[in-house]
């Protein structure tokens, strides 16, 4: 159940396209401060997860609740609560920065003044104030998705929903969106955050749940989610080919235990503390005169565990309607209703 800490609860919600299960009793808590990660592969009901968390959409069953209100009852409630960065940038290409972040203020009643205000405000924050007058078309992508971001909070919410915030950004643009991020967060708003990035949930969730067929197949941090997948590892490449097996029969486990890849001159074995075995493996082989090119200590990647807990799904499962599936024609409809 819900506690004062948690700013998102969603218990056992479902959501049907057809015959098919967008959600099929979903749950999810997200403490209040802090990143969630929302991790599934295309189809798992993400998207279909943050539309109705924002309102967009409404669930068949289930209880939904957001910052203490139900999606369902308290709707515009929730509304003035949250705010909703989409996969794609809403933003006027021939405006400038500020006058874009004005506009948003307006069309959510700030009026002119606090909304020219909260805009200047906001520029600040983003690192923009120096191009506020530029028209959006000149920005560079990492630009437009901080301004985007920007407008997203120009009603300072207490969430925000970011979907794939970063998709198609280059490694400079995707930092400084991370940044912000964080900046966010230590000003107390709560993010739920879905991306298709695993490194980019690893950076910057404080936990995450993997979302597969519209159930949560996982929660936890992400060292959890990896402790899952399997120990670490300890990679040592040998310099001498020909002492590959030697070696092998000298590192701190079991023999069987030892993967042997001649070709790249590799032993790979599985530890359980990984600072004791580094050093035990180090001082072997130099007792018994064996060169090592390379020896490091390896953690399963959150690619690893993304690939493991979802290695059921056959993309055959439900549409969480944003791949153009089922869903999307019903999910537009229903947002009209809603916004009606």
């Amino acid at each position: 159940m819900a506690t004062t800490g948690d700013a998102i609860l969603v218990e056992g919600a479902r959501k049907r396209y057809g015959e098919k299960d967008a959600l099929a009793g979903l749950d999810l808590t997200v403490r209040r401060g802090t990143v969630h990660g929302l991790l599934g592969p295309n189809g798992a009901g993400k998207t279909t997860t943050v539309r109705i968390l924002a309102t967009l959409l409404r669930h068949d069953e289930g209880l939904v609740r957001v910052a203490g209100h139900d999606v369902r009852t308290e709707a515009r409630e929730v509304r003035r609560r949250i705010g909703l960065l989409g996969q794609h940038a809403a933003l006027d290409e021939e405006l400038g920065g500020r006058q874009n972040l004005e506009m948003f203020g307006r069309l959510h009643h700030l009026g002119a003044r606090r909304a020219g205000t909260r805009a200047d405000e906001l520029l600040e924050r983003f690192g923009l104030a120096d191009t506020g007058r530029k028209p959006v078309k000149q920005y560079s992508g990492g630009m437009r998705r901080r301004l985007d971001l920007a407008a997203s909070l120009i009603t300072e919410p207490e969430v925000l929903f970011l979907d794939e915030p970063t998709t198609g950004l280059d490694p400079r643009g995707r930092g400084e969106v991370w940044e912000s991020v964080r900046s966010l967060v230590g000003g107390g708003t709560t993010v739920l955050l879905t991306t298709q990035y695993l490194e980019e949930a690893d950076q910057l969730a404080d936990r995450i749940s993997v979302v597969d067929q519209g159930r949560v197949v996982a929660d936890g941090t992400a060292d959890e989610l990896k402790a899952r997948v399997g120990v670490d590892r300890i990679h040592v490449v040998v310099r001498d080919g020909a002492r590959l097996d030697e070696a092998a029969g000298l590192l701190p486990v079991p023999r069987a235990e030892v993967s042997v890849d001649a070709d790249r001159r590799l032993l790979s074995a599985p530890v359980a503390d990984r600072m004791a075995s580094l050093t035990e493996t180090v001082r072997v082989l130099a007792a018994a005169g064996i060169d090592a090119e390379d020896i490091a200590l390896r953690r399963p990647t959150l690619d690893e565990v993304f690939l493991h807990l979802t290695a059921a799904s056959d993309g055959a499962g439900a549409s969480d309607g944003s791949d153009g599936s089922d869903g999307s024609d019903t999910d537009a409809r229903q947002e009209r209703e809603v916004a009606a």
